[in-house]
């Protein structure tokens, strides 16, 4: 597993997302986004930080446009928790540093107890 987040095109969604043996977070971004922009370092830490307990995946909308449409995701950032390819949380906006890690933390109890 890679100890920083992937970046995931449509086609690659379900084998990397979906079928994932880790929980995945999948952050819908566009390189215009300011809110992302803030959001992307947090991000870069927790995956170094959760190595090979959760996969950081991040979609690019403006590129892959499909899943954002399937999944009804209107405004971005928004943050997808996945595990056994269901969503367990979705998270829009951007957080700060200690409310997002919160957010992780509950995502792993939940996870740990399914």
């Amino acid at each position: 597993m890679p100890n920083e987040p992937i970046h995931v095109t449509d086609s690659a969604f379900e084998k990397t997302v979906l079928q994932s043996s880790i929980p995945v977070i999948v952050d819908f971004w566009a390189p215009w986004c300011n809110p992302c922009k803030m959001v992307a370092p947090i991000l870069d830490k927790l995956a170094k930080e959760y190595d090979g307990k959760i996969l950081i995946a991040k979609i690019n909308t403006d590129e892959n446009p499909e899943w954002m449409m399937k999944y009804g995701i209107q405004g971005i950032p928004t943050m997808l928790f996945v595990a056994n390819g269901k969503i367990v949380h979705r998270q829009v906006g951007a957080l700060p540093e200690r409310m997002l890690r919160d957010v992780v933390t509950q995502f792993m109890e939940v996870v740990s107890q399914s």
